[in-house]
Parts: C-alpha cells; sequence; structure tokens
C-alpha cells in the first residue's frame, strides 16, 4: 500500500502540485537530514545536500523516472549530492593549495637578498622609458590608478593608457629578462605577464 502511495505522490509531483511537493518534503525530510549527516557530519551540509535535493526534485519532477522505490530514489539522490559537493569541495582544496604554494614562493623570492637588487633594476628601468611612457606606467603600476582614471587625467583615450603600458612592460621585461620574471610579477603585478 505504501508503494501505492508514493506512486500516487509521483504522479501527483508530476503534474505540479506544490502540497504534493510540500507531502515528499514532510515525509522523508527528517529521514534523509539523518542520512546525509552520517556522511557528512556537518549540520549546514546535511541541510544544504536536502535542498539541493529537494529542489532538483521539483525542477525535474516532469521527468522523474523512479525504478524502485521513491525512498531509494531520495536516498540515491542525497548521496549523489554528497558526492558532488565532495569532489568540488576537493578541486577547491587543490586550486587553495597551489594558490598558498604560489604565495610561499613569491614570500621566499621576497626575502631572497637579490630581490631588492631586482627591484632597483627595475625601478632604474622605469626611469628610462619614454617619458610618456613612464608617465603612464608610474600612474598605473605604482599609483595604482585605473585605465580609465589615467585617461581622464592625461587627456588620452584609453586606449592609448592600454598601448603605453603594453610597451613599458614589452621594454622593462626585455631588460631584465627571465632570470628575474617572478620578482617582476611580484613588483609590478599580475598584469606583469602579458
Amino acid at each position: 500500500m505504501k508503494n501505492d502511495n508514493n506512486n500516487f505522490l509521483v504522479s501527483r509531483l508530476k503534474i505540479g502540485e506544490e502540497t504534493a511537493y510540500n507531502s515528499l518534503i514532510d515525509l522523508y525530510n527528517q529521514r534523509l537530514y539523518g542520512y546525509a549527516l552520517s556522511l557528512t557530519r556537518d549540520h549546514a551540509q546535511s541541510q544544504d545536500i536536502l535542498q539541493n535535493v529537494f529542489l532538483k526534485t521539483w525542477e525535474k519532477r516532469k521527468k522523474l523516472d523512479i525504478h524502485t522505490s521513491l525512498k531509494n530514489f531520495l536516498y540515491r539522490a542525497v548521496y549523489n549530492e554528497f558526492i558532488n559537493q565532495y569532489k568540488k569541495k576537493r578541486a577547491i582544496m587543490v586550486l587553495e593549495q597551489t594558490y598558498y604554494d604560489s604565495l610561499e614562493k613569491a614570500v621566499l623570492a621576497q626575502d631572497d637578498p637579490s630581490y631588492e637588487r631586482i627591484n632597483k633594476e627595475i625601478t632604474k628601468e622605469i626611469k628610462r622609458l619614454p617619458l610618456k611612457c613612464q608617465q603612464v606606467f608610474i600612474l598605473s603600476k605604482l599609483e595604482g590608478l585605473t585605465n580609465t582614471e589615467i585617461a581622464n587625467y592625461l587627456n588620452v583615450s584609453i586606449k592609448t593608457v592600454e598601448a603605453q603600458i603594453t610597451k613599458a612592460f614589452n621594454i622593462i621585461r626585455g631588460k631584465v629578462r627571465t632570470k628575474y620574471d617572478m620578482v617582476f610579477i611580484i613588483v609590478l603585478g599580475k598584469n606583469a605577464r602579458g
């Protein structure tokens, strides 16, 4: 009889009855929450998993194709959602670790005694830039103005500002070359890779 009730509930869900959706939540919320909690050991993540499962069930209600029982379907959906969140969290952890490794290298490079010498060499090359190029570059990289602010201040187009910054990077990079690439990026920012 219970299976018939579940079949009736699914058929009502498929036609978009909100009362059927509410009944589904009332019927399975506690049990699914307990299951999600056994997987995550985290109350907030378990709630998040349940919300996603119920939301996806509602969004895909017209295509619901349940071969086993509704209960098994929902438990499987909770498990799949847990796995998806685990994979995303793991990918984020890998990205964070890569970021921290890069940050550590950058800090170590700054502690290197040659860092100061390289920084002086870059500053010397900035002073050798053509006047307009030097002015735009200093306003951008050392003063922190945006390209739009520089264009307005110097009464030139944004394209001119971008061209001057690119030109400055190319000239400076050509002078200090690859042995200083990491420090060059640290001193002048991420756009220095150009």
